[in-house]
């Protein structure tokens, strides 16, 4: 299974390790709790090739395409004709079943797409049998990552056993209701069993500015994935998460961010390995804003 440290090889420019592919490519998929819709598969093409070949190439990720939308996107590659395969996380959105087919398509499509993750969601139980099916479907060089269902006294657990079969956990932030976005509490108790795992995690939807704060079109309170990469550093030395969590404070975080060496930058992130972004120019003015790239 791919590590996080491959997925995010040293790109151009040399971004600092704590943001190095951190941002997955999502623009395929809805905003969440935006009212605006996912970007048309050409311009989501056109616009990843230019970042992928811009000066911030080392921030980017793969790109995440659902399984439903495979053939347009290899369409509009095809069109496109990039001068290498682009890295693709695969997004299960018609059942497990579809699985092989999906990667049977990729298989013969080398020359596009180079598949690196297959993402999905898991039954409500997250069971041990569906969980040796996800790895029996998908090859142990392709990371599998697992959205086990939040809330509940069992969410932890499913956490836990999504890992403990080699999976990496997704950590859904936001969506299209205020109860979607997690509470500070459930995410720094998350961030604690993440800690303790084999396998980092990656973060999905609802992180739409690097600052906590709240969406002006919704009036939700949205995390920052800027506190998140705090969070997380702070979960692994002992300190104050939900502070980090709860803070406004742009300037204190980049600067604690700032503070973290090489080392302490790579612990983060094998733990919070990235985030899917429907907006890749986004995350860029965001981190130059706070002088962090």
């Amino acid at each position: 299974m791919s590590s996080a440290v491959e997925l995010r090889a040293p790109g151009p420019r040399g971004i600092p390790p704590l943001f190095a592919r951190l941002v997955d490519d999502a623009a395929l998929f809805p905003p969440g709790n935006r009212n605006e819709v996912a970007t048309p598969v050409p311009q989501a093409v056109a616009d990843h090739l230019d970042a992928r070949a811009g000066e911030f190439a080392g921030l980017l990720g793969p790109m995440l395409c659902q399984a439903s939308r495979l053939a347009e996107l290899i369409t509009e590659l095809a069109k496109a004709k990039p001068s290498s395969p682009i890295p693709l996380s695969l997004v299960c959105d018609t059942g497990l079943g579809g699985v092989p087919k999906a990667l049977s398509i990729i298989e013969g499509r080398q020359e596009l797409l180079a598949l690196r993750m297959v993402e999905m969601p898991a039954p409500s139980d997250v069971d041990d049998i569906w969980l040796e099916r996800v790895s029996e479907f998908v090859p142990e060089d392709i990371t599998r990552v697992v959205e086990p269902r939040r809330g509940g006294e069992g969410w932890l657990d499913g956490v836990r056993r999504v890992a403990e079969h080699g999976c990496w956990p997704k950590l859904r932030s936001g969506g299209q209701t205020a109860e979607a976005v997690p509470t500070v509490d459930e995410v720094a108790d998350f961030l604690a069993v993440a800690g303790s795992l084999d396998v980092p995690f990656k973060a999905t939807t609802g992180l739409h500015a690097a600052v906590r704060g709240e969406d002006p079109e919704t009036g939700f309170t949205h995390h920052g994935f800027l506190n998140l990469l705090v969070a997380t550093a702070r979960s692994l030395s002992g300190k104050d998460v939900r502070a980090a969590l709860e803070s406004t404070d742009g300037a204190a975080l980049a600067e604690e961010a700032r503070s973290l060496s090489d080392d302490a930058a790579n612990a983060v992130r094998d733990v919070f390995a990235s985030y899917g972004s429907c907006s890749l120019k986004d995350p860029v003015a965001e981190l130059e804003g706070l002088g962090l790239l």
